[in-house]
């Protein structure tokens, strides 16, 4: 990570050169909404919205006052369609989430465990109205990736077993943090990437959960690309 862009930015950078041209692409509110700003310029997704399209388009400059016609995305944020999406009904948008319809999906996380567990939906000492379509989401995608800060302050967010209620077991493929990328294979983390000036030790010493060095461990490279 460099010292011009924050960590959410610098994660949101490295994901953008995860996704392929043409996916279908479910993005979480939050950090998640960030990638498309970040994309390469052959690159062009098909983003799904949870609440029930496909083709969703950035948030429109004018917002259309109370009372009136609007569309918004799966948090409840003003959104718009692009040319040729489309719109259904909220069992048609569960149904692609379920069937394995989604190439990816990107997802914030606040707990992640060793063995590809996902907790990210209870925060703690809130009260909150459920999960929504996060299981699904999650259990449905063919490719599911974490972007999560590497720590909470002093607290340990990879853990060798997750504490808080999980969304889904085992079926992490990709966690980004502003320390390192890692990849699970098999219910096993490994460590891929390391963000500029930061080492392994660090990063050990930051995850509880225990994992190993790809003989290919390489330097994080993330996109130069702002939309």
């Amino acid at each position: 990570m460099t010292q011009e862009m924050s960590a959410k930015e610098f994660i949101a950078r490295r994901i953008a050169l995860e996704l392929k041209d043409g996916d279908v692409v479910n993005l979480g509110i939050g950090l998640p909404t960030l990638v498309p700003n970040y994309l390469p310029a052959d690159v062009h997704l098909v983003l799904h919205s949870e609440n029930g399209f496909l083709g969703m388009g950035p948030a429109p400059k004018e917002v259309p006052p109370v009372g009136k016609p609007r569309v918004v995305n799966a948090g409840g944020n003003p959104s718009s369609i692009l040319p040729f999406g489309s719109t259904f009904d909220i069992s048609m948008s569960f149904a692609l989430m379920r069937g394995g319809h989604l190439d990816a999906c990107v997802i914030g996380g606040m707990q992640v465990a060793e063995n590809g567990d996902l907790a990210n939906w209870m925060i703690p000492g809130k009260n909150v109205p459920g999960m929504g379509g996060a299981m699904d989401l999650a259990a449905g995608a063919k490719k599911l990736i974490v972007a999560m800060e590497h720590t909470s302050g002093s607290e340990k967010k990879i853990l060798k077993q997750c504490s808080l209620p999980l969304t889904v077991k085992g079926r992490v493929a990709v966690l980004v943090t502003e320390m390192a990328l890692f990849r699970f294979y098999d219910g096993k983390m490994v460590l891929e990437e390391y963000a500029p000036g930061v080492t392994v030790e660090e990063i050990r010493n930051a995850t509880e959960g225990a994992f190993t060095v790809s003989d290919n461990l390489k330097e994080m490279v993330v996109s130069q690309v702002q939309h």
